[in-house]
């Protein structure tokens, strides 16, 4: 870990934090929530020793990255994120005009949208987890997931500014952290009000075998700076995106794709996924799309919990371009 070089680079008026390490063509990490460039260490060492420059930021407002307004969730937007990446391209590789993308969770989302946006971009994407979810014409994806689910959803529960992290306070970060990490039933996530998080974990507080002490030690440092509220807040503008993304209705995602997902994550088991993945909607809205893998045994941070799979998928598929 000692070998990966850190810096800050000023884009669209926020200062993000990079992680890179390695030389040769690049491959931006998106990391999700709640996570940071460092959920993406294994992936860095792997493609940093197999030729490829790895580069991981942490999003606006995430970790060491600074700057971003986190008490406006309208600063928060899938346009704003995307403005930041390219920005950061444009900063750290002028001279490469196509990057490799890698995306999970929230930055599988981002990557999505950074691929429609700006296809021009983007030589080929992996993403892990989060399927591409086509804009609904009529709901946008937080009363999607309240008539799926409820209002005590989590998505749902994110959505009033500083009412999950009053609620959260009390539990502390480590424990909110450790109990989001080891979540592993297929079903959906919820958040009970007045309950505490610590109600959706079926009793087991124990870490994953994937994630050391050291590692959550790490998150938790980051998390005790900056509070969640920046990482929620990409929840709040959901509705937000879903208004000013209209233009870009029924546009699909061109360019090359292969999509990896574990079989027990939580995303796989939303209603209708499984068909929309496998029986060919990805593939009608992805036209691009060469492969879908399904990890056994595997739930959501799959990049963390099975590295050494998904570091030879990613490479596999990266190294045909």
């Amino acid at each position: 870990m000692e070998k990966i070089t850190h810096k800050t680079v000023g884009v669209n008026g926020i200062n993000m934090h990079v992680a890179e390490l390695g030389e040769g063509p690049l491959v931006l990490f998106l990391h999700g929530f709640p996570e940071l460039w460092y959920s993406w260490r294994h992936q860095i060492l792997f493609l940093a020793d197999h030729g490829y420059r790895a580069v991981a930021p942490d999003l606006r407002g995430y970790g060491d990255t600074t700057g971003a307004p986190n008490n406006d969730p309208s600063k928060f937007t899938v346009f704003h994120i995307v403005g930041d990446l390219i920005e950061l391209l444009q900063s750290i590789a002028p001279e490469e005009d196509k990057v490799f993308v890698v995306g999970h969770d929230w930055g599988a989302l981002i990557a999505w949208q950074l691929c429609m946006f700006r296809p021009d971009k983007v030589k080929a994407l992996v993403n892990l987890s989060v399927q591409f979810f086509p804009r609904h014409p009529h709901l946008d994806l937080v009363e999607s997931f309240k008539a799926m689910y409820g209002n005590d959803h989590y998505i749902c529960r994110f959505q009033e500014p500083g009412e999950i992290e009053a609620e959260l306070a009390p539990i502390g970060i480590k424990t909110c952290l450790q109990n989001i990490f080891a979540f592993r039933r297929p079903g959906p996530l919820y958040f009970p009000k007045g309950k505490g998080f610590s109600a959706n974990t079926d009793g087991s507080t124990a870490l994953p075998a994937w994630l050391p002490e050291e590692d959550l030690d790490y998150f938790v440092s980051r998390y005790e700076k900056t509070g969640f509220t920046g990482g929620v807040n990409y929840y709040r503008a959901l509705k937000l995106d879903w208004e000013l993304t209209a233009a870009w209705s029924e546009t699909k995602v061109m360019v090359p794709t292969k999509f990896i997902v574990g079989d027990l994550d939580l995303v796989y088991h939303i209603p209708g996924a499984k068909e929309y993945i496998h029986n060919g909607g990805l593939k009608n809205d992805v036209p691009l799309l060469e492969d879908v893998v399904v990890l056994q045994g595997v739930a959501h941070f799959l990049n963390q919990e099975a590295p050494e799979e998904v570091n030879n998928h990613i490479i596999n598929f990266l190294n045909k371009f």
